[in-house]
């Protein structure tokens, strides 16, 4: 159920310039989605009654983005006054005058916390009654972040920034991690007191924190379990840091959901990927976007499918695949391309150094190796020889080749589209089909082979193939 009592303000209006990029800091993508559809996927999950997302630079493809996420998210345009105050500011004036629950704030390039530990975080925010509560973490090397300093008691006192702490403040390990929960009506009070008097003219939150302190509110500082749950991402480094921690953590939950991951180091998976028990990940492999492998399938090593769908008991070797459909107990690999648009049936063969595009291969039929099959019908338990192409491109547009059931192709095989061939007929090696062959027919392109004798003698003497010619006693003289 929705929780009426609760507004969530996503921060994600910074520009990220450590990323060095021209893409918005928050819209990289992780395991498939943009950092902040992470954030707002959370975001999702707590049910709040209302999302609003701040953002400033590259505004409409964040805006965009945040849309495609989370439909009916409030954007809120932050103004030229810098600072993450500022933001909350222009936020809380979006929501009705009326509200007063809790105000959740959260920053859209923090991926990984998740809504048990949020959920547990605005638990006791609720349950102490305090103005506000400061998400904390403690890190080894707190080097660069804002202190939780604690009275005797062990209750939160305030936070003092890096620059301002003295030594024994420094040794604190217990760090503000910048994500924060207000009762909505002290929020309100306090944030018309922030001012930009600071070095750099920024409305800052934590200046927040501070003026509730001191009107005599109550503030809690509640640690979380692990301090990767609040790493940020504001480099590529740290992006890569994350995205293998993430990674770590889905591959390590289809395991225990029952699939056979036998290399978690070289195996990634995206989040939307889906994967049915007993099914096996060899290493070296890659699931991307909204792939699915059934019950049963082996995929591996060393493969990428994107947006492909596995069927039970397939496999899938030493392939690279998008938007392509397996069926059950199909055969891929090893090297084999598949472009979107193909459908290869139960019990079919993709095999060695072929690509395929835009083709549906019937149950059964196999093209084991060393040929391009491009907008292409086969029907069943047909067999396309080696080395066979359907040439389906004139120069201006592209032509369909079908290829009946039970069909035999030789070798090196050319099928110059549009072209049928009949169910049960045959083509003989290096036969270019131009025309449609009927059902049984054997179709061969006609030129009696001609041996020259003494030809390598008389125009290529002194080679190697000369000397072995003549040693093998072929002199000839049949030589024009």
């Amino acid at each position: 159920m929705t929780d009426q009592n609760l507004a969530i303000i996503v921060l994600a209006a910074g520009q990220g310039t450590r990323m060095k990029s021209a893409l918005p800091k928050v819209l990289h993508p992780l395991a498939g989605a943009p950092i902040i559809a992470h954030v707002l996927a959370t975001a999702r999950a707590l049910d709040a009654d209302r999302v609003l997302a701040v953002v400033r630079h590259e505004r409409d493809l964040v805006a965009a983005a945040v849309e495609a996420e989370l439909p009916g998210t409030v954007i809120v345009d932050q103004d030229e006054v810098p600072g993450t105050g500022r933001a909350v500011e222009q936020a809380v004036a979006t929501l009705p005058a009326d509200f007063d629950g809790d105000v959740l704030v959260l920053n859209g390039d923090v991926p990984l916390l998740d809504a048990d530990t949020l959920a547990g975080f605005l638990a006791r925010h609720r349950d102490a009654g305090v103005a506000a509560s400061v998400l904390s973490a403690r890190f080894d090397d707190p080097t660069g972040y804002g202190r939780i300093v604690r009275d005797d008691a062990g209750a939160f006192d305030r936070i003092v920034e890096q620059k301002d702490a003295s030594d024994a403040e420094r040794l604190i390990d217990e760090v503000n991690a910048g994500v924060y929960a207000f009762g909505a009506a002290a929020l309100r009070d306090r944030l018309a007191a922030l001012t930009t008097a600071n070095a750099q003219g920024e409305k800052y939150l934590t200046d927040l924190i501070e003026l509730l302190r001191a009107a005599g509110s109550e503030v809690d500082a509640v640690p979380v379990s692990e301090s990767w749950l609040v790493a940020g991402i504001n480099d590529r480094a740290q992006l890569a840091e994350t995205a293998a921690r993430l990674n770590a953590l889905i591959v390590r939950g289809w395991q225990l959901a029952g699939v056979t991951i036998e290399d978690p180091a070289t195996t990634w998976i995206d989040l939307a990927v889906r994967i049915e028990p007993d099914a096996t990940i060899r290493p070296g492999t890659q699931l991307k976007g909204a792939t699915v492998v059934e019950a049963g399938a082996i995929v591996g090593p060393d493969t990428t499918l994107v947006d492909c769908e596995v069927g039970p008991r397939a496999e899938v070797k030493r392939t690279d695949g998008t938007l392509a459909v397996i069926g059950e107990g199909a055969s891929v690999g090893p090297f084999s391309y598949l472009r979107p648009g193909t459908v290869l049936d139960a019990d079919g063969k993709i095999g060695t150094f072929v690509e395929t595009k835009n083709a549906h291969i019937g149950r059964g039929s196999k093209v084991p190796h060393l040929s391009y099959v491009g907008d292409t019908e086969v029907g069943e338990g047909s067999n396309i020889g080696a080395g066979s192409i359907t040439a389906n491109y004139d120069g201006v547009n592209k032509h369909r080749t079908q290829i009946g059931s039970h069909v035999r192709t030789g070798s090196h095989g050319v099928f110059v589209a549009p072209v049928r061939i009949g169910d049960g007929a045959y083509t003989g090696a290096g036969t270019v089909v131009r025309k449609d062959v009927p059902a049984g027919a054997l179709a061969v392109n006609v030129a009696p082979q001609r041996n020259i004798e003494g030809w390598v003698l008389a125009h290529r003497p002194g080679t190697a193939a000369a000397e072995a010619a003549g040693e093998a006693g072929s002199g000839g003289t049949d030589a024009d």
